[in-house]
């Protein structure tokens, strides 16, 4: 199969994009047999609006913050309070100083990997995977928002 934007479509497809400060790795993963041209449609358009979707998860992962067991503040609870090696790689990580740490943590990670899945295009199946990191080559520690198709969250993860 082929397609406009991703070319022949066999098992993977993989690019850098640059906006902003970030270079983000997208990966589309899919089988040419099981996937719609609709679906890589609609990959292909949130490779487009990459920016505004992370301003979207980036706005989804604030809101956790009230939630003292919610992933984005494990994650950042990790980050932020250990007494990790890399503790000076994630003090210089973050370049905003508003007065809420969490805060300037969330709005100073990089978004370093993006996951296509054009296969799974029915509302709730995880159709994309972004991959945040604060310092991502000092640390481990990633944050993981799947959306649906529609660009509903459908999971939000922490993997230490």
């Amino acid at each position: 199969m082929e397609h406009d934007y991703f070319g022949l479509v066999g098992d993977y497809w993989s690019e850098r994009i640059e906006y902003g400060d970030q270079d983000v790795e997208v990966v589309l993963d899919a089988d040419a047999d099981g996937v719609s041209t609709a679906a890589l449609d609609i990959a292909a358009t949130m490779v487009g609006e990459l920016e505004l979707i992370d301003d979207e998860l980036r706005s989804a992962f604030v809101t956790q913050l009230d939630s003292g067991s919610s992933p984005v503040v494990k994650f950042l609870d990790v980050l932020l309070d250990a007494d990790l090696e890399q503790a000076d790689e994630i003090e210089s990580a973050i370049g905003r100083e508003s007065g809420d740490r969490q805060i300037d943590a969330l709005r100073s990670m990089s978004l370093v990997r993006v996951d296509l899945r054009p296969d799974a295009d029915e509302p709730g199946d995880v159709f994309a995977e972004f991959e945040y990191a604060l310092a991502p080559e000092d640390t481990d520690e990633r944050l993981v928002a799947s959306i649906d198709l529609e660009r509903e969250i459908v999971d939000v993860r922490f993997e230490g």
